[in-house]
């Protein structure tokens, strides 16, 4: 992105990930947009009881947002509300806040991803229509590391790439892939059987088992990724429900 275009964007759609109090009155906002990726804006004024920006700087609402400035943090010019989703409550607000922080922890600033935005989009009004959580959540979690350059791979062995069947044990292993268990039994990895990678591929999460080896091995790969850093609000999901 030239220099120039940092300098002022003009209705970018956009959501709150986080803010946080910047001074008496203003506040630093982490948003996701379409098409500049994560930008972490200054909105002078916003915690003021009369600010118009109270109302509108909201998590998990559709925003168009204008901002100006040349250095990494940027100053907001403008936010409008676009109406939207169903506002999430509970489990589903919970969840909302993972999808967050995954995004603050692990997606770089001004790297531009409009599927992944689109997706996380789609992953809202999801939950806000209190569907099974965890299968969006699942989704989710697959687009993000395959956008980030991660992608897990469901439909073959990582050796020599022939197709997953359903009923042989793999093993995952990190930056490889699928592994069959009887040959690889000695790698490090997260054990699983074919059909949870088949119905991966599928998004078909209705199998228990599936459900639950599907939470394991995205577990096993967001914390790979993430390296020493931790999520709050995985554990939160953890102690509520084992999301």
């Amino acid at each position: 992105m030239n220099t120039e275009s940092k300098y002022r964007q003009s209705g970018q759609h956009a959501y709150v990930l986080h803010s946080y109090p910047y001074s008496e009155s203003s506040l630093i906002v982490e948003t996701f947009t379409r098409e500049n990726g994560r930008v972490p804006l200054v909105a002078r004024g916003a915690r003021r009881p009369k600010s118009a920006l109270r109302g509108v700087l909201l998590a998990f609402q559709p925003i168009i947002l204008s901002w100006s400035g040349r250095t990494e943090l940027r100053t907001l010019l403008k936010a409008e509300w676009q109406g939207g989703h169903e506002p999430l409550q509970g489990l589903a607000m919970m969840c909302g806040f993972y999808l967050n922080e995954l995004l603050l922890r692990l997606l770089p600033r001004d790297d531009p991803h409009e599927r992944l935005f689109d997706h996380y989009r789609d992953t809202i009004e999801f939950l806000g229509g209190g569907q099974a959580f965890p299968a969006g959540l699942r989704r989710f979690e697959k687009v993000l590391l395959d956008e980030l350059g991660y992608g897990v791979i469901l439909d073959r062995e990582a050796a020599d790439g022939i197709p997953i069947v359903a009923e042989r044990r793999y093993v995952y292993v990190a930056e490889r892939g699928p592994v069959a268990a009887d040959g690889e039994a000695q790698q490090k990895g997260v054990e699983l059987d074919g059909q949870t990678l088949i119905d991966m591929q599928r998004d078909d999460y209705a199998r228990a088992s599936t459900l639950q080896q599907s939470k394991t091995l995205m577990r096993a790969l967001i914390n790979h990724h993430l390296g020493d850093r931790r999520l709050h609000t995985r554990q939160l999901l953890l102690d509520l429900q084992a999301l």
